[in-house]
């Protein structure tokens, strides 16, 4: 950032610059999530909030919404961050995020602080963003000069709470609002919400969207790395593995993620200034150099769909079938073309 007084308010748009790592040899050693948490064994999350802290490195500032990540990371006297970390209530991410780059700049602006880039990240579980946080985070990404990325930890549920069904929650799931039963077998009728495509839909102006999964550390970090140097509001959705929510032995979280994606139920992709690019094995399955699997196989490994029978397979997967061979952007946009007056 310039010296002194600064004006205009492009010239906050300096961010840090980040390079992707190329391959897990390369990356630091230094970790800035640490031990001293309280996540359930297998937690994915927590090992986003790793990676996600590894990748900003130790100029970054953490803000968390109420969820999971703040009342497992924030033990009096025990908490996994070596880096500053706010605590902001449930919903409010966005605004968060905006204030405290606000608060920053005018910090910087009045000499208080030194001007250089600093990392701001707010991170919300699905209920927190994907539910009762989503306008404050449209407005986040409306304020294009501020650079910051909101990144979603989403186990689809609330399951700090007790596993409460939330707009990421698939359909047909047993939750604690949606229990199947004798005279209703599926009660979780919505399909889950497609969030990281809407907002990238929605803000046009915002230069980085994308999906990842902890399955794919490298992958993961290197797509924060570039949130984070692009400049400008970004927004990053993980598809986090949940033991307690949805009921699977915790060795397999890893192996989860990567069948999630390995059926086409969760495609990692990128929108980089109105660019979309399909990742990793997204990739090769939409280019048909990979066969998806049968979503039964990932579905069957959670105790949270016991209550199946055939048909309800076989609907989830008509459903994941229609999204890549019919969808306008397989994965992603959920027209089936367009048509000329």
């Amino acid at each position: 950032m310039p010296e002194g007084n600064v004006q205009n308010l492009e010239d906050f748009l300096d961010t840090q610059v980040l390079d992707p790592w190329k391959g897990p040899k390369k990356v630091p050693a230094e970790e800035y999530f640490t031990s001293g948490h309280r996540t359930c064994q297998g937690c994915e999350s927590a090992q986003l909030m790793k990676l996600m802290a590894k990748a900003g490195g130790p100029r970054s500032i953490v803000l968390g919404a109420t969820g999971c990540m703040y009342v497992a990371n924030t033990t009096y006297y025990s908490t996994p961050w070596a880096i500053p970390w706010m605590h902001t209530q449930l919903g409010s991410t966005g605004s968060a995020a905006t204030g405290t780059v606000a608060g920053l700049r005018a910090m910087m602006r009045k000499g208080k602080m030194k001007d250089e880039p600093i990392n701001v990240i707010a991170v919300c579980g699905d209920g927190g963003g994907v539910d009762m946080g989503l306008s404050a985070i449209s407005a986040a990404l409306q304020h294009t000069h501020y650079n910051m990325l909101i990144l979603c930890y989403d186990n689809e549920s609330y399951a700090n709470t007790d596993i409460q069904a939330s707009g990421s929650s698939p359909w047909g799931v047993n939750t604690t609002f949606t229990p199947p039963g004798s005279a209703k077998r599926i009660m979780q009728r919505r399909w889950k919400k497609n969030t990281a495509a809407m907002l990238a839909a929605g803000h046009p102006d915002v230069k980085y969207v994308g999906t990842v999964c902890t399955a794919y550390p490298v992958d993961c970090m290197n797509s924060v790395r570039k949130a984070l140097s692009i400049g400008g509001p970004t927004f990053i959705h993980s598809l986090d593995p949940c033991p307690k929510g949805w009921d699977y032995d915790p060795k397999y979280s890893h192996e989860l993620g990567e069948m999630a994606v390995e059926t086409g139920i969760w495609p990692l992709y990128e929108i980089e200034n109105g660019v979309l690019k399909m990742l990793g094995r997204s990739k090769r399955i939409a280019a048909g150099q990979f066969k998806r699997k049968p979503v039964r196989e990932y579905l069957e490994r959670q105790g949270r769909f016991a209550h199946f029978i055939d048909e309800d397979y076989d609907y989830f997967q008509s459903k994941i079938d229609e999204m890549w061979e019919k969808w306008l952007i397989p994965g992603v946009i959920p027209f089936f073309g367009s048509e000329q007056a």
